[in-house]
């Protein structure tokens, strides 16, 4: 009998220590995983707080952080563009810009029917127009030397895709560069600069007496408006240096007729830049050439639905963005005498277009206030940057939802700027009677 208890009490004894090892892991395992929802759920919080501080955080009027102390809240690596993470997106954008011109190429033609044929037309024009915009913007990329750390790499790239798109590389370059350096200046930003109340009241239709408030306000007429300002704004930048402030050419040449992107001794460019506008000229002959060759093989109405539809398309995605990332009820301009670099930088909204803007559009309308604020960061690297500044900015950051929708009361309802009665030398966009 004491054998088989000594057996069974041995037994028992066996059995209960993995059990208790078992237990204890089950334990630890427990306490681990607690221990690990405790440091999750502590992030989670954190992330929240942040977020809760960023919308209290209030400033005083007239009250801004320093540039380096808004640096300092980046992680460093956002400031270290990759060339082979560019080039990636880069031939991605070649491949799908590729891809769409050969389908549109081999297959719309043969449509038989008429309104299905001309519904593939429109349908090629609008996303061809999609992935050049975003070809545009990694040569915009090149052109604030956030493509790589390499000039001279950078200059080569953007110099050959602006030129497909018959954007004038170095001349638009030099442009943006000031239109950076002096956003938000009343009178030396090249960018969509307000009208003061004076201006607004000296228009043409104003003092011929033609009623000009009520002939603007009526619907059609601001829609044929519109529609003007988006299919050939930028041409009358680029021709006639429209929307830039008073103070923008160079103090040599003020003459109306002499501010061309196209012409090296524009009043828009320093002589040290005449050869690099030569240059920019150079590429658009070339692309012109390219142009005349595909119309000769293809036809000219085929060449026109395959490049000049893209075409409009990406100048009206170009116009959009610029115009509503500067034109907001919220978005303040500054005089001569109180702008500051970061005044102005931080005189922009960030804005969402969803898939469109994120992906194809490589987030430039979602991240432009960092963008203003530090022009060299790679898209890629912006919306990390964003969140990391967001709770220093508080109220100074300015973000909206939508993007498109936005676009007809930012044109009809904000006409002209006049003096904030809170912060001296700022100037706020007048209510109209629409938003009054």
């Amino acid at each position: 009998m004491s054998t088989p208890l000594a057996a069974t009490t041995i037994a028992a004894a066996a059995l209960l220590r993995p059990a208790s090892k078992l237990e204890s892991e089950r334990a630890t395992s427990s306490a681990a995983s607690a221990n690990a929802n405790h440091v999750r759920e502590s992030a989670e919080d954190k992330q929240k707080r942040k977020q809760i501080e960023a919308q209290n955080t209030r400033y005083p009027p007239g009250v801004y952080p320093d540039i380096n102390t808004i640096r300092n809240a980046i992680p460093p690596h956002c400031f270290q563009p990759s060339l082979w993470i560019s080039c990636g997106y880069l031939l991605r954008d070649m491949l799908l810009i590729g891809a769409t011109a050969y389908v549109a190429i081999a297959f719309i033609p043969k449509i038989e029917d008429f309104y299905v044929r001309c519904a593939a037309w429109v349908a090629y024009g609008f996303i061809q127009g999609l992935f050049c915009t975003g070809l545009w913007i990694l040569a915009h990329e090149c052109g604030h030397g956030g493509f790589s750390l390499h000039t001279r790499i950078n200059n080569i790239i953007g110099w050959a895709a602006h030129s497909f798109l018959m954007v004038p590389y170095f001349s638009w370059k030099f442009s943006h560069a000031r239109h950076h350096r002096f956003t938000g200046h009343m009178e030396k930003d090249m960018a969509f600069v307000p009208r003061t109340q004076a201006d607004h009241e000296d228009r043409w239709m104003v003092r011929l007496g033609l009623g000009a408030e009520v002939l603007e306000d009526t619907p059609i007429v601001a829609f044929v408006r519109l529609v003007i300002h988006q299919l050939f704004g930028w041409q009358a930048y680029l021709l006639f240096n429209v929307t830039a402030g008073p103070d923008s050419r160079q103090p040599d040449g003020k003459q109306w007729g002499m501010q061309s992107h196209f012409d090296p001794t524009s009043s828009v460019f320093r002589p040290s830049e005449r050869i690099y506008i030569a240059i920019s000229d150079l590429g658009l002959l070339i692309m012109g050439g390219f142009i005349y060759y595909g119309a000769s093989v293809l036809g000219w109405s085929t060449m026109a639905l395959l490049y000049l539809v893209p075409y409009l398309w990406v100048h009206h995605w170009l116009v959009a963005i610029t115009y509503l990332h500067h034109t907001h009820p919220d978005v303040p301009h500054f005089d001569a005498e109180n702008w500051t670099y970061v005044k102005g930088a931080l005189a922009t909204i960030d804005r969402d277009f969803g898939f469109i803007g994120k992906t194809l559009f490589h987030g430039i309308i979602d991240t432009h206030v960092v963008h203003h604020l530090f022009s060299k960061i790679p898209f890629y690297y912006a919306e990390e940057a964003t969140e990391s500044i967001k709770p220093m900015l508080g109220d100074l950051y300015r973000t909206e939802k939508g993007f498109m929708r936005s676009l007809w009361p930012a044109f009809t309802e904000l006409k002209y700027v006049v003096p904030s009665t809170e912060v001296v030398g700022e100037m706020r966009w007048a209510k109209s009677k629409k938003t009054e």
